[in-house]
C-alpha cells in the first residue's frame, strides 16, 4: 500500500501533538516551561494542522497566519528566538522516527525532504516577521520621542537591549556580511567557529567554509547578494579553526545593515540531525543485511550438520590410518571452524537482547580471565590486573559483557608478540553525578593502524586472514545496548588499547 502523509498524520495526531507539548515543557526553555499546559497545546495543535495542510495539501495560508499569530505573541512576551526556533524544529525531531517505522526508503526520503523544505520556509517566514514586527516597535517609539524625549529614549534603550540580548543568546550562529567581509557576528558565531570575535570581524567569510565547499557557497551568496535575487537556505561544511568540518545548515537574507546592502545569516550546526540520518539509514541496510545473512546461514547449517555427522562416522573407523586418519581430522576441525563463523553470523543477524541484573564488573572480568588461562600461557603472555576497588555493582547482562571481553581479551593474545604483558583494568569514574565504570584492555602488539580507527566495528571488515570481521561489531553492539560506548587507539608504546564505558548510575538499564 503507498504511504500517505495525510492518513500518517491523521493517525498519529493526538501522540504527536502530546509529545511536543511535553518536550516543549521540558526540553526548551524556561519560558516555555512557565506556559500553562492548555495554552500550548492550543499552540501547538495550530501548528500541527498548519503543518499538515503544507505536507498534505501545499496550502501555505494556514502556516502564514500561524507564524504571524505565534510571532507577535513571542515577541511581546519576550521569548528567545533560539527557543521559538527550537520549538519549531521539535515537530521534525519528533516525526521522524515515526516515519522511518512506517516508510520505505524512498517514501522516507521524500517525507524528509518535504519536512526540510516546510521548516525551511517556516523558520525564514519567522525571522522575516520576528524583524520586520521588532522595527515596527522601534518606530513606535520614534514617534513617541516627539511626544516625550526622556521617555522615548528609555524605551529605546530597553528595545535595544532586548534585540542585544536576543541575537547573543541564541544558540545559532548570527551574522552580516557586507561585500564579502564580516561586519557583524553574535558570541554563538565565534564559538561554532572556534575564534575569538576580533579574528572574526573583518574576516573574508569563505574563511570559514570547508574548502571543498567554498565555491558552491560563495556561488550561492554572489548570486543572491550581486544579482538580488532572494537568498534560501542550505547546508555546507563549516570550517573550525582546529582544522575539523562540521555539517551546518543557513538561512540568509538580503537587507540594509548601516545604510549598505547586506546578507543576514542564522547559521545552524546540523550534526545531530546528520548523525540521526545516518543512523536511519544504517539501519536499514543493517536489516537488509540481517535478512540474507539468516537466510543464507539456515541454508547452510542443514549440509553442513550432515558434513560433520558423517566426518564423525568415518573417523571411527579403525581401518584410517597415516595421511587419511589425518585428512579426516582436519576435515572435522574446518568444519566445527565453518560452525562457529555461522554462530557469528546469526548472533549478528539477530538483535540483541539484554537482561538487566545488577552485577560486579571486577568478577565478571576475573572469571573471564580464568577461562582463558591456558590461551596466556600458550604464548606466554603476563597478566596485570588492576581493578578499582571502589566499582559498585552496575546493571548490566553480564552474559553479554563476559562475551564482550572474552572477545576483546582473544583479539589481545592474538595480536600480542610472545612474552609480552596485557594489562586489564577496571576504573569508576564519578563524573559529575554521571558515574561511568570503564574497563580498559592494553596489548603489547602491532597495534591498530589510524585508517582503520574508523574501520574496525564495521560488519565484515577485518584484516585477519581468517575470521568473519564481525567480532568487534557484536562488541560494540552490546555495549550500546547497555548504553555504553568504545574507543580504540594504538598506544605511543607499541600495540593498541580498547576502552568501554559503561553508565553506572541508579537506574540506567
Amino acid at each position: 500500500m503507498t504511504f500517505s502523509l495525510e492518513d500518517f498524520h491523521r493517525r498519529h495526531r493526538s501522540l504527536v501533538i502530546r509529545d511536543w507539548v511535553d518536550r516543549l515543557k521540558t526540553e526548551v526553555g524556561e519560558q516555555y516551561a512557565q506556559r500553562s499546559r492548555a495554552e500550548l497545546m492550543d499552540t501547538v495543535s495550530g501548528a500541527f494542522d498548519a503543518n499538515y495542510h503544507v505536507l498534505v495539501r501545499q496550502e501555505y495560508s494556514h502556516i502564514n497566519r500561524f507564524i504571524d499569530k505565534i510571532t507577535r505573541m513571542r515577541l511581546e512576551t519576550g521569548f528567545l528566538l533560539s527557543d521559538v526556533q527550537k520549538a519549531f524544529e521539535l515537530y521534525r525531531i519528533i516525526i521522524i522516527p515515526i516515519l522511518a517505522n512506517e516508510t520505505t526508503t524512498e517514501e522516507f526520503k521524500d517525507s524528509i525532504t518535504r519536512i526540510n523544505s516546510l521548516l525551511a520556509y517556516t523558520m525564514h517566514r519567522f525571522s522575516d516577521h520576528f524583524q520586520d514586527m521588532h522595527e515596527e516597535k522601534i518606530l513606535e517609539h520614534n514617534k513617541k520621542l516627539e511626544e516625550d524625549v526622556r521617555e522615548r529614549t528609555a524605551d529605546l534603550r530597553e528595545s535595544e537591549m532586548k534585540y542585544k540580548i536576543l541575537v547573543e543568546e541564541i544558540t545559532d550562529g548570527y551574522f552580516v556580511v557586507q561585500n564579502e567581509k564580516i561586519v557583524f557576528a553574535n558570541k554563538a558565531f565565534c564559538t561554532m567557529h572556534g575564534y575569538k570575535m576580533d579574528k572574526v570581524l573583518d574576516s573574508r567569510f569563505y574563511k570559514f567554509i570547508d574548502p571543498c565547499n567554498r565555491e558552491k557557497v560563495m556561488k550561492i551568496y554572489n548570486r543572491s547578494y550581486v544579482g538580488r535575487r532572494k537568498p534560501k537556505s542550505f547546508e555546507y561544511l563549516r570550517k573550525h579553526r582546529d582544522g575539523r568540518s562540521f555539517p551546518t545548515e543557513i538561512l540568509a537574507k538580503n537587507t540594509m545593515y548601516e545604510n549598505k546592502l547586506s546578507s543576514i545569516g542564522i547559521c545552524r550546526d546540523i550534526t545531530e540531525r546528520k548523525k540521526m540520518e545516518n543512523r536511519v539509514r544504517e539501519a536499514e541496510k543493517m536489516a537488509y543485511i540481517g535478512q540474507i545473512t539468516t537466510s543464507l546461514s539456515h541454508e547452510i547449517r542443514n549440509p553442513l550438520s550432515a558434513v560433520k555427522m558423517n566426518l564423525q562416522i568415518l573417523n571411527k573407523n579403525e581401518n584410517l590410518k597415516g595421511n587419511d586418519q589425518r585428512r579426516i581430522d582436519i576435515s572435522v576441525r574446518e568444519v566445527i571452524r565453518l560452525e562457529r563463523i555461522l554462530k557469528e553470523i546469526l548472533d549478528f543477524a539477530k538483535p540483541i537482547q539484554i537482561k538487566f541484573g545488577d552485577f560486579q564488573i571486577n568478577r565478571i572480568i576475573i572469571s573471564c580471565l580464568e577461562l582463558l588461562e591456558m590461551k596466556f600461557k600458550e604464548k606466554g603472555l603476563s597478566i596485570v590486573l588492576l581493578l578499582d576497588s571502589q566499582m559498585p555493582d552496575i546493571s548490566s547482562d553480564s552474559e553479554k559483557l563476559g562475551q564482550t571481553f572474552i572477545n576483546l581479551l582473544l583479539n589481545a593474545i592474538e595480536a600480542s608478540y610472545h612474552n609480552r604483558i596485557i594489562t586489564v583494568e577496571s576504573k569508576y569514574q564519578p563524573n559529575g553525578g554521571n558515574p561511568v565504570a570503564e574497563v580498559i584492555i592494553n596489548d603489547e602488539g602491532h597495534g591498530v593502524k589510524d585508517v582503520y580507527i574508523e574501520e574496525i566495528f564495521k560488519p565484515f571488515f577485518t584484516t585477519k586472514t581468517k575470521g568473519t570481521g564481525l567480532g568487534l561489531t557484536n562488541v560494540r553492539r552490546i555495549i550500546e545496548a547497555h548504553n555504553g560506548w568504545i574507543e580504540v587507539k594504538s598506544r605511543t608504546s607499541g600495540g593498541a588499547s580498547f576502552k568501554i564505558s559503561l553508565p553506572a548510575g541508579k537506574n540506567h538499564g
